[in-house]
């Protein structure tokens, strides 16, 4: 018997009985996957920075500095943001780890070094995960923050919180789009994102994905996750915004054909940081793994000049270094 969703509701365009499902039509066709496989390989992508890894490191990373008490956000590579509210610190998609797979030798390799370990935290209260893919949910990273914080909170998209309960999470505080909770000072909305999920053969869209709307009396931060541009986005500033933070994907993006449907490329994050009127904006999704065609230098690069092209100041979304640190009060 097929596997049936214990969460499905006819009313909900994003659920389906057998699990999960985006608003948007699927872009892809019956052997793209193969094709872009093939295609990367005889091409020989993707290559490697311009000036090298080495030089690509000294350029775009730094260890965080988590000295000071001041309510502050840092970018730690990729997907991880770290945030520090009233002295409460929550952490989104962690991954620390080597590699971005299930196993340890095979799978995205780690390209720029860790900004920080899970040891180097003085607390940890809250963790967002926004999906279940290898690059944004790392087991032997969430292993490590519950051996440290065994009373930390998770809050998670529908069908996760099992996967949380069998690592040994006591705190799991699971959402379907638009609702919401209330942790550590924070009011946390999961909101929409263009996606899909699975980390085995047999769980595709079964558990949800999402973004999430970090709020507190002087923070309104949306933190995209991974998205592909979709005009449905929009609704998410209407409903909760204006937001005064965002964090939106600029990275693994090529070739365009294939990855629309689930990434923004720095053109779209533009338009959409446009859309919502400009705050300061974080790009993320690049700097660490090699995902997509494009190299590890290409996403700062072309985001700079999509900036410009827009006619638009890069004091507000401009690339960061992994690592860096932006003090809230720079923003309220």
């Amino acid at each position: 018997m097929a596997w049936q969703n214990p969460w499905y509701n006819p009313e909900y365009p994003h659920h389906a009985p057998q699990g999960f499902r985006n608003p948007e039509p699927d872009l892809r066709q019956a052997g793209d996957l193969k094709r872009w496989r093939q295609e990367r390989k005889q091409q020989g992508l993707p290559l490697p920075p311009a000036q090298g890894y080495e030089q690509f490191i000294r350029q775009w990373w730094q260890p965080a500095n988590l000295s000071g008490d001041r309510d502050s956000v840092w970018w730690l590579g990729h997907a991880c943001v770290l945030l520090r509210t009233a002295g409460r610190y929550t952490l989104i998609d962690p991954v620390f780890s080597d590699r971005a797979s299930p196993l340890s030798l095979f799978g995205p390799k780690r390209k720029t070094p860790t900004a920080l370990t899970v040891e180097d935290l003085p607390a940890l209260d809250v963790v967002l995960i926004s999906h279940n893919h290898y690059d944004h949910l790392d087991r032997p990273t969430i292993k490590k923050i519950l051996r440290r914080f065994p009373e930390v909170t998770f809050v998670v998209p529908l069908g996760l919180q099992a996967w949380f309960r069998r690592v040994g999470a006591k705190q799991i505080c699971q959402l379907d789009w638009w609702q919401q909770t209330q942790v550590a000072g924070l009011t946390i909305h999961a909101v929409p994102a263009r996606h899909w999920s699975m980390r085995s053969l047999w769980d595709r869209n079964r558990s949800l994905w999402c973004g999430w709307v970090v709020q507190n009396a002087t923070l309104n931060f949306w933190f995209s996750g991974d998205s592909g541009y979709s005009e449905n986005l929009l609704e998410i500033p209407r409903r909760l915004g204006p937001f005064n933070l965002a964090a939106l994907p600029v990275g693994a993006y090529a070739p365009k054909w294939f990855m629309q449907g689930q990434h923004m490329d720095p053109d779209q994050a533009v338009s959409l940081y446009r859309a919502i009127g400009q705050p300061h904006t974080i790009p993320i999704h690049w700097g660490v793994f090699e995902l997509a065609d494009e190299s590890l230098d290409e996403p700062p690069r072309v985001l700079e000049a999509s900036v410009r092209e827009a006619g638009l100041n890069l004091s507000c979304f401009k690339p960061w270094k992994i690592g860096a640190e932006m003090l809230l009060d720079n923003i309220t």
